[in-house]
C-alpha cells in the first residue's frame, strides 16, 4: 500500500474512532508530516484521497477540516473498505453457506467481462448485525486475481484478506441498487416472508487498471439496512 494510503488510513481510524467530530480541524500540514514522519507530497496526497471518500474538506487558507461522515448504522455503499469498516461498533457475523470454484454463468461473464473457460469462486454469505439477520451475500471473484479462498476467510473478512494477504488494490466500483421481493430460499434465510421486499445491490468491484475481479448480489433485509450516500464536492 502507498505511503499516503497509509497515512490517510491511519487518520480516517481517527475519525471513526470518535476522537474527531465534525468540524474539527486537522493539524496542519507542517505537524502531520511531524507525526506521520513523512513528506510534504504525502501528505498533500493523503489529504486529498480523504476529500476524495469525502472524509475531510479542504478550505484555502483556513485547513482540512473533518465530514460528518457516518450516521450510526447506516451503510454508506459508495465505501470500498469492506463492510466491517463500514459498520465499525456493531458486532457483525459472517455464516459460509456456500464456497466452491465454478465456471462462470452468463451473467457473471458479462459482469466480469471474462470468458466461459476463466473459473471463479462462488461465495455466499448470511451475514448478521448484532444477532439480527441483515443480508444474503453471492459473490463471484475471478480466480486469475483471487487464487484462493477458504472458510475461515471467507467468515472473518475477504477484504482485509484481499488488502493485507493478496496486497490487491480496489480501485473503483459500480453499484446498482433496486427493490425487489424476496424468493423463498433468500427469505428463509433472513427470517422473512416469501415475497417479502429485499433492497437488492449488485456491485461490480475493479482493479486500479479497470479490470473487474468481483461481481456480488446482496439481498438486505429491509427492515435492518438503510443506506446513505456522501458527494465529494458538487462539481
Amino acid at each position: 500500500m502507498p505511503k499516503y494510503k497509509e497515512v490517510a488510513q491511519k487518520i480516517i481510524q481517527k475519525i471513526n474512532s470518535n476522537d474527531m467530530k465534525q468540524g474539527d480541524k486537522l493539524a496542519s500540514i507542517e505537524e502531520l508530516m511531524k507525526q506521520f514522519d513523512v513528506g510534504k507530497n504525502t501528505i498533500l496526497n493523503a489529504l486529498t484521497e480523504l476529500e476524495k471518500q469525502a472524509y475531510i474538506y479542504q478550505v484555502r487558507g483556513s485547513g482540512s477540516f473533518v465530514r460528518k461522515h457516518k450516521r450510526e448504522g447506516y451503510i454508506n455503499i459508495t465505501e470500498v473498505n469492506g463492510l466491517r469498516n463500514n459498520l465499525q461498533g456493531f458486532h457483525l457475523d459472517a455464516k459460509l453457506l456456500d464456497l466452491k470454484a465454478t465456471k462462470p454463468t452468463h451473467e457473471v461473464m458479462a459482469n466480469l467481462n471474462i470468458a466461459e473457460n476463466e473459473e471463479v469462486y462462488y461465495v455466499k454469505r448470511l451475514r448478521s448485525i448484532e444477532g439480527r439477520k441483515f443480508s444474503v451475500e453471492e459473490s463471484y471473484y475471478l480466480k486469475s486475481v483471487v487464487p484462493y479462498l477458504n472458510q475461515q476467510i471467507v467468515e472473518d473478512s475477504i477484504f482485509n484478506y484481499l488488502i493485507d494477504d493478496l496486497k490487491i488494490e480496489p480501485g473503483f466500483i459500480d453499484h446498482f441498487l433496486r427493490v425487489g421481493k424476496l424468493n423463498k430460499i433468500n427469505a428463509d434465510l433472513l427470517n422473512l416472508e416469501p415475497g417479502d421486499p429485499t433492497v437488492l445491490l449488485e456491485s461490480i468491484f475493479y482493479l486500479k487498471n479497470g479490470q473487474p475481479f468481483d461481481y456480488s448480489i446482496i439481498n438486505y433485509h429491509y427492515e435492518e439496512s438503510q443506506f446513505f450516500i456522501q458527494g465529494a464536492s458538487y462539481i
